[in-house]
């Protein structure tokens, strides 16, 4: 019988029902009587009638009948009884969710970063995780363009300049210093200061146009009155150490890019008059977002903390001359 009367509910004439309502259902089902369920829910009898007749209005069945021991739910009353069990659960779940996410005991960020970026964002996610272990980070890499697109789906973003073409915020993470690299056996690398002009038959391997890399090595080098003889592009920052490396050309990189590879002496990185240049790195947010704790406990983690967290590229043993 029970399944013959889930047929006749049609669903879509359930749509009209309101929490209240069902509230109300089980109202006089746990007390049998009108006036004692008005009490419970702290309303007026008539209250009660009022929602009982517009839930049944709803259901298109009568919901409740009388009996000796008091008023006791028919048949499609239970079926809607177990509706309200149903939803009354997930709410509590859904306020314990919350409850939670609000004392930061868990969530979810979704961190963006460029190509370069990839390089300090792990970094700073797992001391960010060390601190609220409970919270789960998810990291989309890309390129510039890529993320910048992401940006309305993304927590935030780890990258360069912020976009001055779209509605952003952000915080400053820590500077970003650029150098040219060479293999470690490369005839400049033992240069104690090495000019622009120098380069001139020098093939310079590098990131694709349009990249944050190659846009800031191009206004560089227009600085400096230089242009290469020949420029290679690669489509990724792996790939250009590792050709550095195998003596296919030289390098104008982020420094946190080859920190590893210049600390373990793989790659030379050459004292060039003007060099390094610094820019900085930043978290940037759509302004249309509204953060939930715990992103917004990673936002403020990155802003205070993040600079901490950058690789070390020897960049401190190099002296400046402009």
């Amino acid at each position: 019988m029970l399944s013959i009367m889930k047929e006749k509910l049609n669903p879509d004439c359930l749509r009209n029902v309101s929490i209240r309502q069902l509230r109300v259902l089980a109202a006089i089902a746990r007390n049998g009587q009108l006036n004692l369920a008005a009490q419970k829910l702290s309303v007026t009898a008539p209250a009660i009638t009022q929602q009982l007749k517009l839930l049944e209005g709803n259901a298109g069945l009568p919901l409740v009948e009388r009996s000796k021991q008091g008023l006791r739910l028919t048949e499609a009353g239970h079926v809607l009884l177990g509706v309200h069990a149903r939803i009354e659960a997930a709410l509590h779940e859904g306020s314990a969710t919350c409850a939670q996410l609000k004392g930061l005991g868990r969530g979810r960020v979704s961190v963006g970063a460029t190509s370069t970026a990839k390089y300090l964002a792990p970094r700073i996610i797992a001391a960010f995780i060390e601190v609220h272990p409970q919270i789960d980070v998810e990291l989309k890499v890309g390129n510039r363009e890529e993320i910048m697109a992401s940006l309305e789906e993304l927590d935030f973003a780890i990258m360069g300049s912020p976009p001055a073409e779209l509605e952003v915020e952000h915080t400053l993470i820590g500077p970003h210093p650029f150098f040219i690299v060479a293999a470690k056996d490369h005839p400049l690398a033992k240069r104690r200061r090495v000019a622009f002009k120098e380069f001139a038959d020098e093939t310079f391997l590098s990131r694709e146009l349009g990249s944050g890399t190659r846009n800031l090595m191009e206004k560089t080098f227009a600085k400096f009155d230089f242009t290469p003889s020949k420029v290679t592009e690669f489509g990724s920052n792996e790939t250009i150490k590792q050709a550095v490396m195998a003596g296919l050309g030289i390098a104008f990189i982020s420094a946190h890019t080859v920190a590893a590879e210049a600390k373990a002496g793989w790659l030379s990185v050459l004292r060039v008059d003007g060099l390094p240049v610094t820019r900085s790195w930043y978290a940037v947010r759509s302004v249309g977002r509204c953060p939930l704790p715990a992103s917004l406990a990673m936002w403020n983690f990155v802003g205070e903390h993040g600079e901490a967290f950058l690789p070390d590229a020897g960049i401190s043993k190099l002296k400046r001359r402009s």
